[in-house]
């Protein structure tokens, strides 16, 4: 089912605008994000067809299921209890059916650990562009061979220095294990032999071991730094990845203000920290914000990224003592919410339109 589809067959019963529109916090090249919620026809619910979620390729576009919807509700997840309180400007188009659904019925105590985990998650992001930007990696992939190393009497040696060195070539070397020592080997070396080599080529991602003919002299003890290199491996195909999906636009604005961590991420941190506080104080969803300048300010670029961390810190205690001192439940009340989907969508279905 495609998002044609909802419309064409006028399955739509929430369509709203959301993102940065509905924060207030647009600005000239901000994209016009949709969410939404959907009724699933009679047809495919009571059957094998049940789908939880409709989206476009770029993921600006989404519609849950009723039913995904109200799961999430009781959840209180952020981006659908949003969605739910969407300033009026920003509805499309809005069933009746909502009526049903006070918002201020669904919130609770849940918020702090839902709309805090969700911005402490947007300084991960942030901090992790920091890292890709500091420390980005070459596109020729390290070998092996740059996680070995030689013993020598003061330390070690990197494998390759020591070949240099010794003028040979990883190829004529043999390596055999060294018993209950992991890691270690034993290294050989004879220029005319059958020995593998260290290794068979650049690409591959084991030692090879050779059979040592008696009266070989081992030359060095040979440490491979498996796990080093294990976690290079990842590292960098974790960059590569990034720079392949990354938002150029974004990327270039990281850069162009020379903080080095994804100010937008950060500029979320503090929008979702705003909120949960006016939850747990006021028992109400703000979803534009009143702070717009501010907020753009971070988004631009225009605070060192330790003070973010240190404000950001702050506004969490802050968060703290509203949900402490806060009336609301501690969980949201499942079986309202149980309820209520039941009557919505039975009501729903007495249109034929949803058959």
């Amino acid at each position: 089912m495609t998002i044609d589809d909802l419309r064409s067959r006028r399955l739509i019963i929430l369509e709203c605008i959301s993102g940065s529109r509905a924060y207030g916090l647009a600005t000239k090249t901000s994209d016009t994000d949709i969410k939404g919620v959907f009724i699933l026809p009679k047809s495919n619910y009571y059957s094998f067809d049940y789908i939880p979620q409709v989206s476009n390729e770029t993921n600006d576009i989404v519609f849950y299921e009723l039913g995904r919807f109200m799961e999430l509700l009781a959840l209180n997840n952020p981006n659908i209890l949003e969605l739910l309180n969407t300033p009026k400007e920003s509805i499309l188009y809005k069933h009746q059916c909502f009526e049903k659904l006070d918002p201020k019925a669904v919130l609770s105590k849940r918020c702090k650990l839902s709309f805090g985990k969700f911005a402490y998650s947007q300084i991960k992001k942030a901090k992790g562009l920091n890292k890709k930007i500091m420390n980005p990696f070459s596109k020729e992939k390290k070998s092996v061979l740059s996680f070995c190393f030689i013993s020598t009497k003061s330390g070690s040696m990197p494998l390759n220095n020591f070949l240099e060195v010794k003028g040979w070539n990883q190829k004529n070397c043999g390596l055999v294990n060294i018993p209950h020592m992991k890691d270690l080997y034993g290294l050989y070396h004879e220029e005319y032999s059958n020995f593998q080599g260290i290794v068979s080529n650049d690409s591959v991602q084991e030692l090879s071991l050779s059979s040592i003919p008696k009266g070989c002299t081992q030359e060095a003890l040979l440490y491979f730094n498996k796990d080093g290199y294990s976690t290079y491996c990842r590292e960098y195909k974790e960059y590569w990845s990034w720079v392949s999906k990354r938002n150029q636009e974004r990327y270039s604005n990281t850069i162009s203000h020379g903080k080095n961590y994804d100010a937008k991420n950060m500029m979320h941190v503090f929008r979702l920290l705003d909120m949960a506080i006016e939850i747990g104080r006021d028992q109400e969803i703000n979803v534009e914000r009143p702070n717009r300048d501010f907020l753009l300010k971070i988004k631009a670029g225009e605070f060192d990224y330790d003070d973010l961390l240190e404000l950001a810190n702050s506004k969490q205690q802050e968060m703290e003592v509203a949900f402490e001192e806060s009336s609301l439940p501690e969980q949201p009340n499942k079986d309202f919410i149980k309820q209520l989907t039941y009557e919505i969508r039975n009501e729903l279905y007495k249109d034929t339109t949803f058959h």
